[in-house]
């Protein structure tokens, strides 16, 4: 029964994505903004639910390893494996705005992080703890993010003609109801696979910090990857470059913020390294991005080796 719920969660997870770009989009078009625009809101927002749902859990019974674990690892997946694997299905032309702002505030989150797990080095304290304090603080960094999506929303109606045909209610209905029907599908068939999963690995002998820093930040991330791709597949590439910047952004503020607020964070010091991982891959891609304004297939497979070398080494690590 295990391996028929990780089949039936693979299949939601698929059919769920290919709805939810679907219906994503065309609420793009119907309310006059771009797609990356979307793909940096609704369609991140709501690929990161499995984040958010396991991180606050964690936080509220006091397990801050995962909470901050699960972030991070998702970021580092997401960046180098998801960006890498969509670029390689269909590679991703990159606005200039997308490297001026958005990839540098994603950049913003993963040095603040850095900034908040340095108690030892810059405080000489003893533990490490990102408070409730702190916690709120990059909650008020995401309502700036948001601030400026809707800036961007606004002058998007403004510049982008209105289509002479306008859409009807009923179609704006039907792709309403096709992007919740797919990110409902997306996040219980991601729930399947990540439990599903974790059942399995446990069973070949795996050790529970293992899983959870393999299995469970890739398969929290299983709605990024998927959607990401589906959208390169249908050529909705400002999409799959909106999902995966937006994801981290809401990742590291709004998650670990809200995280935080719940319970203080103690973390782990190993995770230093993993966080200068993150902020190192987040330079690169920017890199990669203002070259040609695009990320290639060989950039793609770069990218993609990265996280395998890195898995490779947390495996040792721990």
């Amino acid at each position: 029964m295990t391996y028929l719920f990780l089949l039936i969660g693979f299949a939601l997870l698929i059919k769920g994505a290919d709805y939810f770009v679907e219906g994503a989009s065309k609420i793009a078009q119907s309310l006059r903004v771009s797609p990356l625009l979307i793909g940096l809101t609704i369609v991140a927002f709501g690929t990161s639910a499995p984040e958010a749902s396991v991180s606050f859990i964690a936080a509220f019974e006091g397990n801050s390893d995962v909470a901050v674990g699960n972030v991070v690892g998702s970021n580092i997946f997401n960046i180098t494996f998801i960006l890498g694997v969509t670029a390689l299905v269909f590679p991703l032309l990159v606005q200039n705005e997308t490297i001026r702002k958005e990839i540098p505030f994603a950049l913003l989150g993963a040095v603040a992080l850095l900034l908040l797990i340095s108690d030892i080095q810059l405080q000489s304290s003893d533990s490490i703890i990102i408070s409730r304090t702190e916690g709120i603080m990059l909650l008020l960094f995401f309502a700036v993010f948001l601030y400026y999506v809707f800036e961007v929303a606004r002058k998007d109606r403004l510049n982008i003609e209105e289509n002479p045909a306008d859409i009807e209610n009923t179609s704006k209905m039907k792709n309403t109801f096709l992007t919740i029907g797919g990110l409902a599908a997306i996040v219980f068939g991601g729930n399947l696979v990540v439990e599903n999963s974790i059942q399995i690995a446990l069973s070949l002998g795996m050790s529970e910090t293992l899983v959870g820093l393999t299995i469970v930040a890739v398969g929290t991330s299983l709605p990024e990857l998927v959607t990401s791709i589906t959208a390169a597949l249908k050529k909705q590439v400002e999409i799959a470059l909106g999902n995966i910047i937006g994801s981290n952004i809401f990742n590291i503020f709004f998650i670990l913020g809200t995280s935080a607020a719940i319970h203080p964070l103690t973390v782990d010091s190993k995770i230093f390294m993993d966080v200068w991982l993150m902020i190192f891959v987040t330079i690169l891609v920017m890199v990669l991005a203002r070259t040609q304004y695009k990320i290639s297939r060989i950039e793609g497979t770069v990218l993609a080796v990265i996280y395998i070398i890195y898995v490779v080494f947390i495996i040792l690590r721990n």
